[in-house]
């Protein structure tokens, strides 16, 4: 007998966070994410836990900076405009060296944009979207059944290197409905947070502060000198990617979350046309998987990547590949989402023009 269920993507999410020990969660109504806070209101306090619904997202993420702080797990999400709103609560977090997860179901923008789904807060997500220097950790599940198994990888991730951690997904991933299946997941041997966290000395140990102001340039110098020591860890040990029909591919599709459905669909129809394609779908979108690109640039002779926006994670493709081999760029924007069909007829073009 089965243990699957039917459920719309941002229920799956916020279920799967529960489940990962998630007991704060602070937001504010943005479609196309609502389901996630409506979930919670329902379900947190059943299990013990906290919901609020902020008077707006600069709250919310300063709730989020407040619980993290005391060493809570906790959790915020929104979609574009509104994570646009938390960027400088996101900063002040990673400057405090403070664990949370924060998940954005992207919309089509800029501006308010439209609801439907898009993929062009990738810039945004990866290469720090306020001040300062930092990375958040970017996870980018293409099924709900994927987005519920990272849930847990989210908060250990969080909590194992002291960083906020992205939940990457778009309006399409948020409103389908899958099968998924919770599965007991083996937890990390995570670090005590007692060295940090304000949970209230009881006359037992020095207190402890969260702060991001230092007004000592060598120190603050030396505190971000030792935050990307720990991205390196990061880098060295949490990168997650796929490589299918990569060996013999004579060009290869690049794409995440959503997109990479379609682009795998786009891939075995222009396979059984006799073309050679093979797909790498990055999953952490940071660290970027640079060393799926290393193995693939060997073998093939151009790649195509697929986006939801005017071309952004195609940037690091073309740094990944640095020059070896052509990168070439299909995308749809404004919410339009790219078909089977029309990625198979650029796979054409190229490899005509590659023959």
């Amino acid at each position: 007998m089965s243990d699957k269920v039917l459920m719309k993507g941002n229920e799956a999410i916020a279920e799967a966070a529960i489940q990962a020990g998630c007991r704060y969660f602070f937001g504010y109504p943005i479609t196309p994410q609502n389901e996630i806070p409506e979930y919670m209101s329902k379900r947190m306090p059943k299990v013990g836990g906290v919901y609020l619904q902020a008077e707006s997202e600069v709250a919310a993420i300063n709730m989020v900076y407040g619980a993290a702080g005391a060493g809570a797990r906790v959790m915020t999400s929104s979609s574009s405009p509104g994570i646009s709103l938390k960027q400088e609560g996101i900063s002040y977090i990673v400057g405090s060296d403070l664990p949370c997860v924060i998940v954005n179901i992207v919309r089509g923008g800029p501006g308010l944009g439209g609801i439907q789904p898009a993929q062009s807060d990738y810039f945004q997500a990866v290469k720090g979207g306020a001040h300062g220097d930092y990375h958040l950790v970017v996870l980018a599940p293409s099924s709900v059944q994927e987005a519920v198994d990272l849930m847990t990888d989210a908060f250990d991730i969080a909590d194992m290197y002291r960083v906020p951690v992205m939940l990457l997904g778009d309006g399409m991933l948020g409103q389908m409905m899958e099968p998924v299946e919770f599965k007991e997941q083996k937890g990390r041997d995570l670090p005590s947070k007692e060295a940090w966290a304000t949970t209230g000395t009881k006359g037992k140990r020095r207190k402890n502060v969260v702060n991001s102001l230092y007004i000592d340039p060598k120190e603050l110098e030396d505190l971000n000198i030792k935050r990307f020591e720990r991205y390196k860890q990061i880098e060295a040990n949490e990168l997650r990617y796929e490589m299918i029909n990569c060996d013999d591919a004579d060009i290869v599709l690049v794409a995440y979350g959503t997109t990479a459905r379609v682009a795998n669909s786009a891939m075995r129809s222009a396979r059984s046309e006799g073309l050679k394609v093979g797909l790498i779908r990055p999953i952490t979108l940071w660290p970027f998987p640079v060393e799926a690109f290393q193995k693939a640039v060997q073998t093939t002779k151009a790649f195509l990547a697929v986006e939801m926006s005017m071309g952004q994670m195609v940037e690091d493709v073309r740094m990944a590949i640095n020059g070896a081999k052509p990168v070439h760029f299909y995308g749809r924007t404004g919410g339009m989402v790219p078909t089977p069909s029309a990625i198979i007829e650029e796979l054409k073009k190229i490899l005509g023009g590659e023959r």
